[in-house]
């Protein structure tokens, strides 16, 4: 048993009326639950209750037990003195308002409607579960779940934009600079996005406005950055990267990281790092005001052409700079491209909205439909329970609810555990 239960039970009133008490033998009537509060100070504030006829307005506190009070020292408290109302599952400690009079308390379970108690049993039972109602999943009417996907979907990208917003206020609100960070991130994926983040941040973006022009020098900025220039390879393409390089350190005063902070372990040759900067050089050689133009597209089509990039001839018969490889195009692949907007550009586009005052929400979601769905653990897990995820926007929808809210056991705040426990 947890207090949140009681909150719950309190504010959807899951108790039977009838004969409805408190300790003090006086009847009760509940006339208005309150504003439930999640600030500090009482639970429910403007509350109104009768007892015995006398109609009361003022704040409920909920405890699990009554000695919680003294427990939480509500009554050295003043925002604890408008309480009119104690509701407590266990009874075990009289309680006094400043008038010394015992401060009237409802005890829940003596009330609580046994079919939301058995529910909530039921719900946290289980402790190894992978979800706490992976037996009730599949019986959610389709409205619920669809309309809860639908907020689950947008609480994802509203926590994705303040994240980002951080580093947008670190490049003082350059829209360009940020898309660049961030996409050099998502171009590392989980194993090197790291090691790419601090390399796009090693240098100020001013410096890749300036050299962007020559396909060159702007590939020898971002591997000289990454540490990839200081060998002795004996081919005409890495020595010029490494003359050109040479010459940016000394007129922008550049500091080279170290090459040892990204891996290649385990990894597909399509995924090394030396290829996702060789594709990260040449979208940004071709495309100048990226971020305005990913403004301007509205289709998927739009998206894939415009990471529709070639990589330098090098890079075609290359994974790395030492060993030549089998000829093949080396394309930035429509998954790739996927994940770039699941993970970078559609967050970083609802944040300019945001804040720009023009959301258009209709668009992220028209845009993730047309996405096909993530494949990884936690979906497949779904799929087994008979949830099954037609695109992107239900599988981002998914890992919003298993990584925020079922993790954490929320279920007392979720639609689909709100809906198990009022049946």
């Amino acid at each position: 048993m947890n207090e949140d239960f009681l909150h719950y039970v309190w504010q959807y009133q899951l108790f039977s009326f009838q004969d409805l008490k408190t300790t003090q033998n006086d009847d009760l009537l509940v006339v208005k639950t309150g504003m439930h509060n999640f600030n500090s100070g009482p639970d429910f504030l403007n509350a109104q209750i009768k007892i015995n006829h006398q109609l009361w307005v003022g704040n409920v506190e909920i405890h699990l037990k009554s000695s919680d009070w003294y427990m939480h020292h509500h009554e050295i408290d003043k925002n604890y003195d408008a309480v009119i109302l104690h509701v407590v599952w266990e009874d075990d400690a009289e309680v006094y308002m400043k008038n010394n009079k015992p401060l009237p308390v409802l005890v829940l379970k003596d009330f609580v409607l046994k079919t939301a108690l058995q529910n909530y049993r039921n719900l946290f039972a289980v402790k190894q579960s992978w979800i706490p109602c992976e037996n009730e999943i599949a019986t959610i009417d389709s409205f619920t779940l669809n309309n809860w996907k639908e907020r689950l979907f947008f609480e994802r990208l509203e926590r994705k934009s303040t994240e980002m917003n951080a580093v947008l206020e670190i490049n003082k609100n350059d829209f360009e600079a940020t898309l660049f960070q961030l996409l050099a991130k998502n171009f590392g994926l989980k194993v090197n996005g790291d090691a790419f983040f601090r390399l796009a941040t090693s240098f100020d973006f001013s410096v890749l406005r300036k050299v962007r022009f020559n396909e060159s020098v702007i590939t020898a900025l971002l591997f000289g950055q990454g540490g990839f220039l200081e060998e002795e390879v004996e081919n005409v393409y890495y020595q010029q990267l490494k003359k050109d390089y040479k010459y940016l350190q000394h007129k922008f005063q550049l500091e080279s990281k170290t090459k040892n902070m990204f891996s290649f372990f385990r990894m597909r040759p399509s995924n090394f790092p030396t290829i996702r900067i060789a594709q990260l050089a040449s979208l940004y050689h071709i495309h100048q005001n990226l971020f305005s133009k990913m403004l301007e597209s509205k289709k998927l089509n739009e998206f894939y052409k415009l990471f529709d990039v070639t990589v330098n001839l090098f890079w075609k018969t290359h994974y790395t700079f030492e060993k030549e490889s089998k000829s093949s195009p080396k394309k930035i692949t429509k998954p790739f491209i996927d994940l770039l907007l699941i993970n970078t550009i559609i967050p970083l586009k609802f944040l300019y909205q945001k804040r720009s005052g023009t959301v258009n929400e209709s668009e992220f979601l028209e845009l993730l439909q047309k996405i096909k769905p993530e494949k990884n653990s936690i979906i497949s897990k779904f799929k087994e329970l008979k949830i099954d995820s037609n695109n992107a926007y239900e599988t981002q929808s998914l890992l919003e609810l298993k990584n925020n809210y079922c993790a954490k056991k929320l279920c007392l705040q979720c639609a689909i555990g709100k809906s198990i426990l009022s049946r």
